[in-house]
């Protein structure tokens, strides 16, 4: 049987997933708009777009809290599924851009009148779909593989993965690669068919995204309570010990990093067309910095803390970045230094914090016993003992 804290997680989730699946979108389409229980369309898109942070953020847990892998790169695996879900909204554009031309605007600007051939195929969503999985996965096999076949760990392999996605970021930024420039894609409208902008069209995308998060904590849930996720959390712990018990921790590793970038690149997806554009500045190392924050904030290698993370790193950027916009990234640090100091559970993990300082320093103290110990009160009555008077 599941112990009662599994249980009472898993509980929880399902609550929440409840409330995230049916009541939010309930509440934003048949309540009306002067009701205080109506949930606006803004509140659904800001809110679709921290859930999809939140599957970015699961993604970093099950490398950095399950394997003890930190990955500074996985904001380029969410921008690779972003910019694949975007060439495919960018062909649905058509002719209704600004230059009324059948291809998408910024090559129009660059001088092109025909579609490059690489991008023929961005016509069809299942085509897109498959690359959004194809290419996060093709990148993190060939870098894991070298990686970890070269035993590379530690901070030498968080410097790689930064390095990574700092190189792709600058790729990315060049006109040449014909995807969009520093401008990166935008001015989606329509999906499958559906208009974009309808608020039922957002609504929609909100509950696959709250689906898709459910779906990878299920998964990830499930990994990390085989044996195959004992063996992921033994190396973490001592991978030296695994290596000598007779695993390819290579092996093990790999795998987890490619299955990450897949999550990663599906929350990128959903992201796209929720928030409307993407461009290269997604996948800059700072992005995927202010993740590892969101773990770190709501508890490393819980899987639930990451979520909690997400949603409240996010929810206090979109108020500092208004009320103080030169002061969010000394906050995000400070923020970041309290944690690893004062809180290195997260906010997950601490109420047991508070519990075990409430035991160490409020716990009534043990009363003193009433009676000597057996040992004094044998020596006392050997003492006692008269002693035989020689003849």
């Amino acid at each position: 049987m599941p112990p009662k804290s599994s249980k009472a997680e898993l509980t929880a989730v399902a609550v929440v997933g409840v409330f995230f699946i049916v009541i939010l979108p309930c509440l934003n389409a048949y309540v009306p708009a002067g009701s205080w229980l109506h949930v606006s369309d803004f509140t659904i898109n800001v809110y679709g777009k921290y859930l999809c942070y939140a599957l970015l953020a699961i993604s970093v847990d099950l490398l950095w809290g399950y394997t003890g892998l930190l990955s500074l790169g996985q904001a380029l695996f969410f921008s690779l599924g972003g910019y694949m879900m975007g060439m495919y909204l960018m062909r649905m554009i058509g002719s209704l851009g600004q230059y009324h031309e059948p291809i998408p605007d910024f090559l129009v600007f660059l001088g092109w009148s025909n579609l490059p051939n690489f991008w023929k195929p961005f016509n069809h969503f299942v085509f897109a779909m498959m690359m959004a999985v194809l290419l996060p996965s093709v990148v993190a096999a060939i870098f894991g593989f070298l990686a970890f076949r070269s035993r590379i760990r530690g901070v030498y392999f968080a410097i790689l993965t930064q390095a990574l996605t700092y190189a792709a970021c600058l790729l990315f930024f060049r006109n040449s690669l014909l995807m969009g420039g520093n401008n990166g894609f935008t001015d989606f409208k329509f999906l499958l068919g559906y208009n974009l902008n309808s608020p039922a069209t957002q609504r929609g995308l909100f509950v696959c995204t709250a689906l898709s998060l459910l779906l990878a904590y299920l998964l990830c849930k499930w990994i990390t309570t085989t044996k195959f996720g004992k063996i992921q959390r033994a190396i973490r712990d001592c991978e030296n010990r695994v290596l000598f018990s007779g695993y390819s921790t290579a092996n093990f590793k790999l795998f987890v990093f490619v299955l990450a970038a897949i999550i990663a690149s599906l929350g990128g997806v959903l992201y796209v067309p929720q928030v409307g554009i993407i461009n290269p500045s997604e996948m800059a190392p700072d992005r995927s910095l202010e993740a590892v924050v969101w773990v770190a904030v709501g508890g490393r290698g819980t899987l639930v803390g990451p979520i909690v993370g997400a949603f409240l790193v996010n929810a206090l950027k979109t108020w500092a970045t208004r009320a103080y916009p030169d002061l969010w990234l000394l906050f995000l640090g400070a923020m970041f230094i309290f944690v690893t100091l004062f809180m290195p559970k997260g906010i997950v993990g601490l109420p047991a914090q508070l519990a075990a300082l409430k035991r160490r320093f409020f716990a009534p103290k043990p009363a003193a016993p009433k009676t000597l110990p057996a040992v004094i009160e044998r020596t006392r009555a050997i003492e006692q003992r008269p002693v035989a008077k020689p003849e």
